[in-house]
C-alpha cells in the first residue's frame, strides 16, 4: 500500500508539473481574442455565452479581457479588485461564471487577462483595497510599490502621507500610469499566487495571458506559474525576437520554460507585406527580427497574431501599426502557419464563415504549433509557403498562397498532379496534397444564419474519382448521390449532417463529416413593434435596449427650466423602472416608461424636456442626454420615431357587426383580424 501511495504521489506530482510547461507541445488549437478596444457590447458576457455553440466549432481557447471591477467603465488594464468584485464593464460576476462554465461544457477553455505589473489605487497614490477571500485578508501596502515607480513620484506622494514605498527598484520597465508592484515583496507574491489560484480554481479559467511582462523580471512569471499550474500561459513581451526569446528563457524553473509569448514580429512582417504592397516581406525580417515562429526551438511557444487591441486602429484615431487591409489574406497566412494562431475579434465578426473554413482546413491538414514550413514562391505580387509535418518533403500538410493567387497559378508552379485547391477567397488559397486521399468540404461545421453553399472537392491522385454524399448522417455508399469534384451543394435552413466520401472503383473512402445548424437570418433593422401603444393624454416613451443591457431598464426624465424631475420624487439617479413590453423583430427587448404624475418640484410643465435610459440600478451603461418627445421610440443611438398615439386595448365581439377599418381606410371583417392597428368608432386599437 505504501508503495502504491508513493507511486500515485509521483504520478500526481508529475501530472501537475506537466501543466506548468508554458504551452502544450505540438498544440493544435486556435485561440480567439474575444475583445477589441471599447468592445463593451460585443464582449458582454451574455453576448459571448449566446455564441458558445458557434465559437466551440472553431476555437479551443478564448481569451477574455481582465474581468475584475476597476471602479468604472474600463477595458480592465487599470485593475483594482482581484477577489471580491467581479461586476465589470462586461457584465456581472454571475454572468462571467455562467460564461466560463458554458464554454467549459462546450469544450472551450478560457484564458484570463492577468494584469500584475501594476495596480490601481482606491483614492490616492498608495491605498489598495483590502479583500477577504476564503477567510484570508489580502491587502497590498505602500511598501509593495517599487521604489522608483513613476520616476520616484510615488515615493514622494507616500512621504506626504507619512508612509514609505519599497526599498527595491522595479525589476523591469517603469510605467507611470498606475503603481508598479514590487514582485520581490513577499506580500505581493503571496497575493498574486492567491489571485491566480482564484482565477483557475474558483472562477474556472484554464490559463493566463500576462499583460506588460516587460515591467517585471520573467523569473516571477516562472514562480507564479509553478505555484498555480495553468494549462496555458502567454506573455505580452512587446519587443524584438531576441528580447522575446530572452523573456521566455527567463521564465524557466528547473530548466523548464514556463510561458509562451506573443509573436509580435509575425504581426509586423504581415503588416509590412500589406502596407508596402510587397508580399516578399513575409519572408523577410522586420527591423532585423525574424518572427519567433521562424525559430524552431521556440516555435512551440509562439502565439501568432495579425492584430490586437493595442495595435488596431481605434475609434479615436490612435493606433500602433494597424493592419489596414487584406484582412482575409493575413488571417489565411496566420492560420496556415505553425505556432498557435490568435484571431482578433473584429476580424472574426467581419468574416466568420471564411475564418471557420480556414481553421477547419488547418485542422484537417494536421498543422500544429511545431509543424515545419518552407517558402515555396516569393514575388512582389504573391507569396506561398508549404507546411510540413517535419523538415522533410515526405509529409506535406498544406500549401498556402496569398496575394495575386491567379498570377501564381498562371506560372504553373503549383503542380496539379501533386496539389488540389480546397479553399480560396480574396487574395488567398489553400491547397492539399493529393496524397491525402480524402473528400473535402470547404464549409466548416458550425452554426450559420441563412442558407449556405458548400464546395465538395476530391483530394486524390486517382483520375476521374467521384464524390458521394448523404445529408441524413448516414455513411455514403456507392449508391448514394454522386457528384463530380468541384460541385457546390446547398445547405438548407435546419440541422444537417453532411457526409462526403471518395468513390473510386466503386469503393467509398476518405469520408468527411460536417455538422450544420442553419438558422433563419435575424433582422437588424429597427422597426417599431405593433405592441407599442399608449392612450391619449399619457406622457411616455419607449426604449429598444441592446441585447447586452440585460437588467431592468431605468428612465431618468427631467426639465432644465424650470428645474424638475419626472422620474424620481427625490431626484435619485437612475430614476424609475421601465416596463418590459416584448421583443422587437430584431430580438432586442422593448421597454416603456410612463409618467405617474409625480415630480420633484410642483410646476406647471406638462412633460419633460430631456430623457436618459440606462441599464439597471447602477445606471450604466446609459444613453446620451436625449430630447424628450412624447410617445418617442428610442434606441441606444437616440430618437428613432414616434409611436402612434390613442391606441387602446379592446375586446372584440366576433359575432358583432362592428364597422372596422385598417390604417389605409379599408373596411375589414371583424373576427378575422391579424395582428395590427385598426380603427373602430373613430379610435385606434390594437389586435395582438
Amino acid at each position: 500500500m505504501k508503495r502504491l501511495l508513493l507511486l500515485l504521489s509521483f504520478v500526481i506530482c508529475n501530472l501537475s508539473y506537466s501543466f506548468a510547461q508554458g504551452w502544450p507541445s505540438e498544440y493544435k488549437g486556435v485561440m480567439l481574442q474575444a475583445f477589441s478596444w471599447d468592445s463593451y457590447d460585443e464582449t458582454n458576457w451574455v453576448v459571448l455565452q449566446q455564441q458558445a455553440d458557434e465559437l466551440a466549432s472553431t476555437f479551443e481557447l478564448v481569451w477574455l479581457p481582465q474581468s475584475g471591477n476597476c471602479g468604472g467603465q474600463s477595458m480592465g488594464y487599470d485593475d483594482l479588485y482581484w477577489f471580491t468584485n467581479y461586476n465589470s464593464s462586461f457584465g456581472s460576476e454571475a454572468e462571467l461564471r455562467s460564461l466560463i462554465n458554458t464554454f467549459k461544457a462546450k469544450g472551450i477553455k478560457t484564458i484570463a487577462d492577468v494584469v500584475i505589473n501594476h495596480r490601481k489605487n482606491k483614492s490616492n497614490w498608495v491605498d489598495f483595497p483590502a479583500e477577504t477571500y476564503n477567510g484570508v485578508k489580502y491587502e497590498m501596502l505602500s511598501t509593495d510599490i517599487c521604489k522608483n515607480d513613476d520616476g520616484g513620484n510615488a515615493a514622494k506622494e507616500a512621504a506626504k502621507l507619512g508612509l514609505s514605498v519599497s526599498a527595491n527598484n522595479d525589476t523591469g520597465e517603469d510605467w507611470g500610469g498606475m503603481r508598479d508592484l514590487d514582485h520581490k515583496s513577499q506580500n505581493v507574491q503571496t497575493i498574486v499566487k492567491a489571485y491566480l489560484n482564484f482565477l483557475l480554481n474558483d472562477l474556472g479559467y484554464a490559463g493566463f495571458r500576462y499583460d506588460m511582462v516587460k515591467g517585471y523580471s520573467p523569473e516571477f512569471t516562472g514562480i507564479y506559474n509553478t505555484a498555480s499550474n495553468p494549462e496555458f500561459s502567454v506573455g505580452e513581451c512587446w519587443d524584438g525576437t531576441s528580447v522575446i526569446k530572452s523573456w521566455i528563457d527567463g521564465t524557466k524553473v528547473n530548466n523548464a520554460i514556463q510561458s509562451a509569448a506573443f509573436d509580435f514580429q509575425f504581426k509586423y512582417v504581415v503588416r509590412n507585406a500589406v502596407d508596402k504592397k510587397d508580399w516578399t516581406y513575409l519572408g523577410k525580417q522586420n527591423d532585423g527580427n525574424y518572427p519567433l515562429v521562424n525559430q524552431m526551438a521556440y516555435r512551440r511557444y509562439a502565439v501568432t497574431f495579425v492584430e490586437n487591441h493595442d495595435t488596431q486602429l481605434r475609434s479615436d484615431g490612435s493606433s500602433n501599426g494597424p493592419l489596414k487591409k487584406d484582412t482575409l489574406a493575413a488571417n489565411a497566412y496566420l492560420l496556415a502557419m505553425p505556432g498557435t494562431p490568435c484571431i482578433f475579434q473584429p476580424h472574426w465578426l467581419a468574416y466568420p464563415t471564411e475564418i471557420k473554413a480556414m481553421v477547419a482546413a488547418r485542422k484537417t491538414a494536421g498543422i500544429n504549433a511545431e509543424s515545419n514550413y518552407g517558402m515555396f514562391r516569393s514575388n512582389t505580387k504573391y507569396y506561398a509557403s508549404i507546411i510540413k509535418k517535419d523538415n522533410t518533403n515526405a509529409n506535406l500538410l498544406m500549401l498556402v498562397a496569398v496575394g495575386d493567387v491567379a498570377a501564381l497559378e498562371a506560372t504553373n508552379a503549383i503542380n496539379e498532379q501533386q496539389w488540389v485547391k480546397v479553399l480560396s477567397g480574396y487574395h488567398y488559397a489553400y491547397y492539399f496534397p493529393k496524397a491525402m486521399e480524402t473528400a473535402y468540404v470547404d464549409l466548416a461545421s458550425s452554426v450559420y444564419e441563412g442558407e449556405q453553399k458548400a464546395l465538395l472537392t476530391a483530394v486524390t491522385a486517382s483520375a476521374g474519382a467521384q464524390l458521394v454524399y448523404t445529408t441524413n448522417g448516414s455513411d455514403p455508399t456507392a449508391s448514394s448521390t454522386k457528384v463530380a469534384s468541384g460541385t457546390t451543394i446547398t445547405i438548407p435552413i435546419g440541422t444537417t449532417t453532411l457526409k462526403v466520401g471518395l468513390l473510386i472503383n466503386n469503393q467509398v473512402s476518405g469520408i468527411i463529416t460536417r455538422n450544420y445548424t442553419v438558422k433563419e437570418k435575424k433582422s437588424t433593422e429597427v422597426v417599431i413593434p405593433d405592441f407599442c401603444h399608449y392612450a391619449e393624454g399619457d406622457v411616455c416613451a419607449f426604449f429598444e435596449a441592446p441585447v447586452t443591457w440585460t437588467q431592468t431598464i431605468k428612465c431618468w426624465a427631467w426639465n432644465n427650466s424650470p428645474a424638475e424631475n419626472f422620474t424620481s420624487a427625490t431626484g435619485t439617479w437612475p430614476g424609475a423602472d421601465c416596463t418590459y413590453l416584448g421583443d422587437a423583430l430584431n430580438g432586442n427587448k422593448v421597454w416603456k416608461w410612463k409618467w405617474d404624475g409625480t415630480r420633484e418640484k410642483n410646476t406647471t410643465v406638462a412633460q419633460p424636456g430631456m430623457i436618459i435610459f440606462s441599464n439597471g440600478s447602477n445606471g450604466s451603461p446609459k444613453t446620451a442626454d436625449l430630447q424628450f418627445k412624447n410617445g418617442g421610440y428610442y434606441t441606444k443611438e437616440g430618437f428613432f420615431g414616434l409611436v402612434t398615439a390613442g391606441i387602446n386595448d379592446v375586446t372584440l365581439d366576433k359575432n358583432a357587426n362592428d364597422i372596422i377599418y385598417d390604417l389605409q381606410g379599408r373596411k375589414v371583417v371583424n373576427g378575422q383580424l391579424p395582428r395590427g392597428i385598426y380603427i373602430k368608432n373613430g379610435k385606434k386599437f390594437i389586435v395582438r
